[in-house]
């Protein structure tokens, strides 16, 4: 397992680095606008802002993971595909489903750490400026984005570990239609109600993946 896990890390880091670079420099960003809009016009303003009117002054990161997830994927699953390495992978003595399972987890473990300091970057700002309660409701709003990123992720590896074209396409559709679950609603705190359902029903998108490594121990394609 640890073998495998640095494979991973081995095929990812690169491109790892550069998304948590990337995610902080936004995140950073919006605390920056904050904090300028706190100078210009004072607490009481942003506040009264954030109570009268829905803002959160964290737009720009929305689909940020989602964007940072789908691309993990391809970056960890394209190259596996095209040198035609997974089919030796599934080769080692090792339980089939673990191997995938593992992959997954290795991809999966370093999104939650880059998101986590994102989350842990917007709190240690924002408590300094804003209630609790506040605080609180701009990181809730975030929270759907996040889990977006993640089930990106667990999709396009979906897409990406298919062998046939034809079916790459079908399972591009319903990936398009699972992730825009996560932005039906533009009001703050849409999804609060049902953030424990929606974790739960990203991680369950994880069993896809096996589907498809089925297709290809089975030798389908075009």
């Amino acid at each position: 397992m640890n073998a495998i896990f640095y494979k991973e890390w081995i095929k990812t880091r690169w491109y790892y680095l550069l998304a948590v670079v990337t995610t902080l420099g936004f995140s950073g960003y919006c605390m920056l606008r904050i904090n300028r809009a706190i100078e210009l016009k004072g607490a009481a303003h942003i506040w009264g802002a954030m109570l009268e009117r829905d803002a959160v002054f964290i737009d720009l990161l929305q689909y940020v993971p989602l964007i940072i997830g789908i691309l993990m994927a391809v970056v960890q699953f394209v190259p596996e595909m095209q040198r035609k390495c997974l089919k030796l992978t599934l080769h080692l003595p090792y339980p089939q489903l673990k191997m995938v399972a593992t992959m997954l987890l290795a991809g999966l473990a370093l999104l939650l750490l880059c998101f986590a300091l994102n989350l842990l970057l917007m709190d240690v700002y924002m408590r300094t400026v804003l209630a609790s309660e506040l605080k609180n409701h701009v990181l809730l709003t975030s929270l759907p984005w996040f889990l977006a990123g993640i089930c990106g992720y667990l999709m396009v590896s979906w897409i990406c570990l298919e062998p046939s074209w034809k079916r790459r396409v079908l399972n591009l559709i319903v990936t398009v239609l699972v992730l825009r679950i996560f932005f039906l609603s533009a009001t703050p705190e849409a999804y609060d109600k049902f953030i424990s359902g929606l974790g739960i029903y990203t991680l369950l998108t994880a069993s896809f993946s096996w589907l498809s490594v089925i297709r290809f121990k089975e030798g389908k394609q075009d």
